[in-house]
């Protein structure tokens, strides 16, 4: 059975951000999980650097299982219904085609290029509003069925 858990960002966040290749330190963010049992963490969704209209958003699993409807609604619900961002941002290195397509799938459009800004290339701004975002007209059973502990 698979649970979407909050409020576990120590657990989350340090595996989030080894599958992710990045570094992860306490107080970072809040990560919205998903946990899969008897196997254990399969995807994360990191939020930080809320500034009241924008937040930056990481996103990752495990193969392909971990990407179901539910899980999405609760990782874009957040930042708009809960946070009421006007945008969320997703970081990309240019170089990184999974992820570029893993975000132009969930809605995301390429807003700006920043030049020689990434390791091996460019650093590519990827942006999604409210309007935008196709997650948030799913079913409202996911509404209260989030575990927090």
């Amino acid at each position: 059975m698979k649970r979407v858990i909050t409020g576990q960002d120590e657990l989350f966040g340090p595996w989030l951000m080894n599958l992710l290749n990045g570094d992860w330190f306490p107080g970072r963010g809040s990560v919205i999980g998903l946990w899969e049992d008897g196997v254990g963490p399969i995807a994360g969704c990191l939020y930080e650097g809320h500034n009241g209209a924008s937040i930056i958003g990481h996103l990752g699993g495990l193969g392909r299982k971990w990407m179901n409807r539910e899980y999405l609604w609760f990782c874009y619900h957040y930042p708009f219904e809960v946070l009421k961002v006007n945008k969320i941002i997703g970081l990309v290195e240019s170089d990184n085609l999974q992820a570029r397509k893993l975000d132009e799938h969930m809605g995301f459009t390429l807003e700006a290029t920043l030049k020689d800004a990434a390791p091996k290339g460019d650093l590519l701004i990827y942006t999604m509003t409210k309007d935008q975002c196709k997650w948030l007209n799913l079913r409202e059973a996911y509404r209260g069925k989030v575990q927090s502990t």
